[in-house]
């Protein structure tokens, strides 16, 4: 097997760098030409204190109807969008997705927190409302 240094330029298969792909991603024109694609960070987990899975931008589709099943209780939907979260390393790239696939989409600007630089010592200050005697 040749690796992929050693194929000639005849060997390779150069596709045009416009080339239209929304025809085949076979998602029914429905749901997507009238959706609103949401480009945005999550937020951090409420159960950990690190942000690690915050660098990645995110991108969602709004919800369509959704019905309960009968006979199980269970939500359904008929929507094969509903369920796809995308992650992309900029905004930038994530909307030119969107427009490559005719999505309209919106960027929601992340929620910074600032740090507070504290001390060690801060933590058993006796002055402070967590220092409280419970007598």
């Amino acid at each position: 097997m040749k690796k992929s240094d050693e194929f000639s330029k005849d060997d390779r298969i150069t596709v045009p760098a416009k080339d239209d792909v929304t025809l085949v991603n076979g998602v029914p024109e429905e749901h997507q030409s009238t959706r609103m694609a949401r480009i945005f960070i999550p937020a951090r987990s409420a159960t950990q204190s690190g942000t690690h899975g915050t660098r990645l931008w995110c991108v969602e589709f709004d919800n369509r109807e959704r019905w309960e099943n009968p006979l199980m209780g269970w939500t359904s939907s008929g929507d094969p969008l509903s369920n796809m979260t995308l992650q992309f390393q900029t905004a930038e790239d994530a909307q030119e997705f969107c427009r490559k696939q005719g999505w309209p989409s919106y960027i929601e600007k992340p929620h910074v927190s600032k740090m507070q630089i504290r001390s060690y010592g801060s933590n058993f200050s006796w002055d402070k409302r967590t220092r409280v005697g419970s007598k």
